[in-house]
């Protein structure tokens, strides 16, 4: 009997939604970023507005609003035992004081971040150590009982949360650094640190993170790898499975597996940190990362633009690669409708013209006026070949995180008008917003906003990210996209 809970099957996603409340989050305030010259829009268009962390919603307080996943879905229990006292005197001696049974603190890891799914789990263990955690693990195993890893609980897929009464095992402890190399920027850190804190960390020793997420003031380094984000600095960097280095991970029978290399080339044995790259918490818990970080780029900026149609979107991005090249490290795209809900639930205001498309291009690189250069040759060109109506520019970081912004809260806009179906897909760029289109042709008035948004830029191989949602008027029991219904299975930001 396999001690990990394997996460939700394809079709679970597709029964009726459950019954859920609007999150609450905590917010802070940002400034707005100014214009491109040459470029027109009503001026001082940004103004100030809340920033979000994902993770700081307050399931706490109202968890019992989001109904029970196994009253919603046609799931079963397999065959794991219940958690008895004695079980949570084993535990506690393994873990003095960590072992929470507490029904208030329970209900934050027991519900998703869209707050759509709520497990019933009775026990949260909070392990400091990879040796604490295999000791957990081989009690569970030869207990037969289910755990359920959880990091940042910052997915929007479901997977992070327990199904039914899964002892809930969070990293939110394991959180030290345990080395930085200040030459080579190997950082070697345990699976609970949060991804913000490992960049300001870097950053102070003129490195960066390689991983760049919306969720990153919450969401752990552990987690990322377990899923395989690919975020927001994928195009420059590329994905995890490139950066990093080695993995420690304890196994569902409490087996310590140290693939803990800090070496770029290692030829000695099988790599079998790729195996847990990705896997979601299903073949074992990932308790260290070892990961190569990049130098940090001296000279950053960030272009906002409007697009009138997807079209210019792809001839924009074949411009900036050919000519931005090596200095151009994010390109976003996001529909207007994104914009309007951006705008119309955490009053964020759009800096340029409306359009039916927009996108947020990054460059970084380490000479400041060669990159101001390639970036005005670019906009320059854009621009005069009709690709770009309107543009707003920023060089400076509260301008930078006031357009990051835009992008980064869309997923939280989409929460205030209901249940959200989100995905994570990657097309071929050509067809990538033809299931936008498809799926609001055949969902028609049942869906209030069907929204597409993301990555574009996947460097070797022509594909794209595509971030879907859509917002269901009533329970739906499937959506049928090109003759088959589209399963959100292993979705997340892994893709």
């Amino acid at each position: 009997m396999p001690l990990l809970v394997p996460r939700w099957p394809a079709w679970l996603f597709w029964w009726r939604a459950a019954c859920t409340r609007r999150a609450f989050v905590q917010q802070r305030m940002w400034a707005g970023a100014t214009r491109i010259s040459g470029l027109g829009g009503p001026a001082g268009a940004l103004g100030t507005s809340p920033l979000v962390r994902r993770g700081s919603s307050s399931a706490s307080s109202s968890a019992p609003g989001v109904r029970l996943t196994r009253d919603c879905y046609p799931v079963q229990r397999l065959p794991f035992s219940v958690v008895s006292e004695d079980d949570l005197a084993a535990l506690e001696r393994i873990i003095p004081g960590r072992v929470i049974t507490d029904p208030e603190e329970l209900e934050a890891p027991n519900v998703d971040w869209l707050r759509t799914v709520r497990g019933s789990s009775k026990v949260l263990l909070r392990p400091r150590t990879s040796q604490e955690v295999a000791q957990i693990l081989r009690y569970c195993h030869e207990r037969n009982l289910a755990v359920n890893p959880q990091g940042g609980n910052t997915g929007l897929v479901g997977g992070s949360t327990p199904v039914f009464d899964e002892i809930v095992l969070s990293t939110a402890l394991m959180s030290q650094v345990l080395s930085f190399h200040d030459v080579s920027g190997v950082l070697v850190c345990q699976a609970g640190c949060v991804l913000e804190e490992l960049s300001r960390y870097v950053e102070e020793r003129g490195f960066v993170m390689p991983l760049d997420l919306g969720a990153k003031g919450s969401c752990h380094i552990g987690g990322n790898v377990a899923t395989n984000a690919g975020g927001l600095r994928f195009l420059r960097y590329g994905s995890l499975r490139g950066t990093v280095l080695g993995l420690e991970v304890v196994l569902a029978d409490g087996t310590l597996l140290n693939c803990l290399t800090s070496l770029r080339k290692d030829n000695t044995g099988y790599d079998l940190k790729q195996l847990f790259i990705g896997s979601e918490g299903t073949l074992g818990v990932i308790t260290a990362v070892s990961i190569l970080c990049p130098p940090k780029p001296s000279a950053v900026n960030v272009a906002f633009l409007g697009c009138p149609g997807f079209a210019e979107v792809l001839q924009t991005f074949s411009t900036g690669r050919r000519l931005l090249g090596e200095i151009l490290s994010a390109f976003e795209f996001m529909d207007a409708e994104c914009l309007q809900l951006v705008g119309r639930h955490l009053h964020l205001t759009n800096p340029v013209q409306e359009s039916p498309f927009y996108v947020l291009i990054e460059t970084s690189g380490s000479g400041a006026d060669h990159d101001a250069e390639k970036l005005s040759s670019f906009l320059e060109q854009v621009q005069g070949s009709g690709l770009v109506t309107d543009g707003t520019l920023a060089t400076d970081q509260r301008r930078i995180q006031a357009l990051w912004a835009l992008r980064e809260r869309i997923s939280e806009a989409l929460s205030h008008d209901g249940y959200v179906y989100k995905y994570d897909l990657s097309l071929p760029l050509d067809r990538l917003y033809d299931l936008v289109d498809d799926l609001r042709a055949r969902l028609g008035p049942s869906a209030k906003h069907v929204v597409g948004y993301g990555h574009l830029g996947e460097r070797s191989w022509q594909a794209g990210g595509l971030k879907m949602g859509f917002l269901p008027l009533c329970g739906l029991r499937g959506v049928w996209v090109s003759g088959r219904v589209c399963a959100p299975g292993w979705l997340g930001h892994g893709t």
